[in-house]
């Protein structure tokens, strides 16, 4: 379902700020002299083919293709929930700009300090305040201070605003403010919500968070008494864990949009396609706890991932994998994430009838992903996540995608966020960027402006609804 978009053209202008406004307005604003010398020299774009774009952006719904979001009513109850570590504007800080502080030096002290349920909200302000100029201007921090400017109406945190700020946060927090948050100001039709905390996430909103089924501790380990349990089987050999699997499949393959694995934070995505006979005895180590090869370790793997991708296959759910650059800090091994699009395009050879999403551009290897994408018709790219890891990059990369790749393959927003206030933040980021990559791709004579506006609902909406089958999903999980 649409919902009404109360982002304004002068909240928009206000939130870029003097660089994005004048980057989006370059033509439009210039002096005829001025636009002339600076014209490009193929197919010059329209006068008002920035506002065009921008207006074409700003008022179509995003279907936000990845959150990691908690339950409101988690949210609701304070620090109750492990993933809550405290309840003030702090908060809006604990994923992913809390990496950026740490990388520019914040303390561990200083750090458990600004995080903990138990200091002053007040007072945290002075602990961020040495450490604020450092990361405030990163993408991490931009998603953050937008989502503030749009709910609390301060610029940026000072002394002078702290105290309006976590009045802000305690009177947004309401019941339905997640709503009110993603489709009344971010204008997102729906999210595809990867749990955190099980499997599949048991969510009051269905059709808003609509879930992923995780399928990591299907084959990484296994999970065993984690899986297990619910499905009511105990396994004593490698076929019972296939049951195992198989029952998850059953009972949520039906309800998921996708299946997911963010399996790359622990080794390369290069599953071979190992027969049960050869792992066996290996898993049946593993049941007994006794210490196995890493070269079993990772043929068991590889042989549990198929088994798990295959099913997937069969329940027409694709297949989202993390590709590249890893959250946190001081802990990436970027020699392996190098390997990533090579490992990928041998998945989408093995398995051509798998629709294979890779995840967050592979970033910093997006160039080799691009060739994925072009050409293998099952790879699938996904954005989420990288607006905010670098969004010039980013910004790059779609304007690379769709001068290479076919645009019904790729997939413009992904939020990717447990707190669910700097999604607002996020999606503002991303409409920037798609809007300015459309633009450049007019200005510089490489699409044609009607060409450019034709993309924005494929790119934003109507991919993610092909891709994931949203029409039939949505139906189903309406009359549950």
């Amino acid at each position: 379902m649409m919902h009404s978009d109360n982002i304004t053209r002068r909240s928009t202008l206000k939130g870029l700020g003097v660089a994005g406004v004048s980057s989006l307005l370059t033509t439009a604003g210039m002096a005829d002299d001025e636009a002339t010398l600076h014209a490009a020299p193929v197919l010059p774009a329209p006068l008002d083919s920035s506002r065009a774009l921008r207006d074409k952006v700003e008022a179509t719904a995003f279907v936000d293709t990845h959150e990691h979001l908690i339950e409101e009513r988690h949210r609701l109850t304070g620090t109750s929930h492990p993933q809550v570590p405290c309840d003030d504007w702090a908060l809006l800080l604990n994923h992913y700009l809390n990496s950026d502080l740490l990388v520019g030096g914040m303390p561990r002290d200083a750090y458990s300090r600004l995080f903990s349920a138990n200091v002053d909200p007040i007072e945290k302000w002075d602990i961020l305040k040495p450490h604020w100029p450092a990361v405030k201007h990163t993408g991490y921090a931009q998603a953050v201070r937008i989502a503030m400017r749009r709910l609390y109406g301060v610029e940026d945190l000072s002394d002078r605003t702290i105290q309006q700020v976590q009045d802000g946060y305690q009177k947004t927090r309401r019941p339905g403010f997640y709503r009110h948050i993603l489709c009344d100001l971010a204008n997102i039709e729906s999210c595809q919500v990867n749990c955190l905390d099980a499997p599949y996430g048991q969510t009051d909103m269905p059709t808003l968070l609509m879930q992923d089924l995780s399928i990591v501790g299907m084959f990484a380990g296994p999970n065993i008494s984690g899986l297990a349990a619910p499905a009511q089987i105990d396994p004593t050999c490698l076929a019972d864990w296939h049951r195992v699997i198989d029952w998850w499949f059953s009972k949520y393959g039906p309800r998921a949009v996708a299946v997911k694995s963010q399996h790359a934070y622990s080794r390369d995505i290069d599953y071979e396609q190992v027969p049960a006979e050869d792992v066996e005895a290996v898993f049946k180590k593993v049941l007994r706890r006794e210490t196995v090869t890493p070269q079993d370790k990772k043929a068991l793997e590889d042989h549990l991932f198929w088994y798990a991708v295959d099913k997937a296959t069969a329940y027409g759910l694709p297949v989202k994998l993390h590709t590249g650059y890893y959250a946190g800090q001081d802990t990436m091994p970027l020699k392996r994430l190098l390997h990533n699009p090579g490992s990928a395009s041998d998945l989408c050879r093995r398995s051509p009838k798998t629709r294979f999403i890779f995840m967050h551009i592979c970033y910093p290897y997006y160039e080799e992903l691009l060739a994925v994408a072009k050409q293998y018709s099952n790879a699938y790219i996904d954005m989420c996540w990288s607006w905010i890891i670098n969004p010039v990059a980013a910004k790059d990369f779609l304007k690379k995608y769709l001068v290479t790749a076919p645009a019904n393959k790729l997939l413009t927003f992904g939020g990717d966020y447990i707190p669910v206030e700097p999604v607002l933040g996020h999606a503002h980021m991303a409409r920037q960027g798609i809007t300015l990559a459309l633009n450049e791709l007019v200005a510089e004579g490489w699409l044609s402006l009607p060409d450019a506006q034709t993309l924005v609902g494929p790119l934003m909406r109507e991919n993610a609804y092909q891709i994931f089958n949203l029409e039939k999903k949505q139906s189903l999980l309406a009359s549950a």
